[in-house]
């Protein structure tokens, strides 16, 4: 097909730092679509944000930003999301079908770089390091006493691409892993409901998408976690009741809690004023081989799901 045939067709980008590690992505874009527009705010988009950057636009390669069925009624002429990275519960799929817009992401771009995340936020919460780093600077020589990894029990909960590579990375460092995942065969690891992991359980982490009708873990699953346990989300904003996680970590109930997502970013509240909490940007897919990799596949993606793959 050669380009009078093709047509006018533009596209967006909503990711915030989309090409900044490389420019291959965005280059393969621009040389495929006759308008590529980039976001312009350097934040996520909001639902109204999103529809009115996506007028007249074919395809979109998406960040984690809302697809309603709202929007896809507003945007008639959206025919792909195309998503940088793996999670799709920002989509409505099934409005997404009725309107025949086809949904793509990235399955295995961001597993590795979240993965290791997850296991460098355990080391600092086992050890402390943020805060002995904060005290040291603040003038303050003072040794806090921390634990072990190995030897522990870690529930892993969502046993999908990520949560079997978080797994294999706890078990390397000795600690006794637990799953809790319905819809996945966990092999040799025990798989066993929430309800019965939380009192047993010294770490917990989230690799799931959030529940319907509120959190996966609200105040009566935090009180139910064994005294001080420590627990990381590194998987999505919603899964935590950050309001409860802030009084049970200055009750002291909760040794720490990492967390990279937050219900409504960016985060401002409670648990900025705990030391035992330990807060991250969203930055689970930021590691630049990942980034690259999940913006490659992404933007091929979107070219095929358009017809400018030949």
């Amino acid at each position: 097909m050669n380009d009078s045939q093709r047509g006018l067709m533009k596209i967006a980008v909503t990711t915030s730092t989309f090409a900044e590690q490389d420019p291959g992505p965005l280059d393969l874009l621009r040389a495929n679509f006759d308008e590529v527009r980039l976001n312009p705010h350097g934040r996520t988009l909001s639902a109204e944000e999103t529809v009115g950057f996506l007028a007249g636009c074919a395809g979109v390669l998406a960040g984690t930003e809302p697809y309603s069925a709202e929007l896809f009624a507003a945007r008639p002429e959206l025919r792909v999301v195309s998503r940088c990275g793996a999670g799709l519960d920002s989509v409505d799929l099934k409005a997404a079908a009725a309107k025949g817009v086809a949904v793509l992401n990235t399955p295995d771009g961001p597993s590795p770089a979240v993965a290791e995340l997850t296991l460098a936020l355990a080391l600092d919460l086992a050890r402390r390091i943020s805060l002995h780093d904060r005290n040291l600077r603040n003038g303050a020589w003072r040794k806090r006493l921390g634990r072990l990894l190995a030897g522990q029990q870690v529930a892993v909960i969502g046993y999908g691409r990520i949560g079997r590579r978080v797994a294999g990375l706890f078990r390397a460092l000795g600690c006794r892993v637990a799953v809790c995942d319905p819809y996945a065969d966990s092999g040799e690891l025990p798989n066993r409901p929430l309800a019965e992991l939380l009192p047993c359980s010294d770490g917990l982490t989230l690799h799931c998408a959030p529940p319907p009708g509120g959190p996966l873990l609200g105040r009566a699953e935090l009180a139910l976690m064994k005294p001080g346990a420590w627990l990381i989300n590194a998987a999505r904003g919603g899964l935590v009741d950050e309001e409860a996680l802030a009084e049970a970590l200055a009750e002291g109930r909760l040794s720490g809690a990492a967390l990279d997502v937050f219900e409504r970013e960016p985060y401002q509240g409670p648990l900025t004023g705990l030391d035992t909490a330990l807060l991250t940007p969203h930055i689970g897919s930021y590691a630049r081989e990942a980034r690259i990799g999940m913006e490659r596949e992404a933007a091929e993606n979107l070219l095929r799901g358009l017809g400018r793959d030949d």
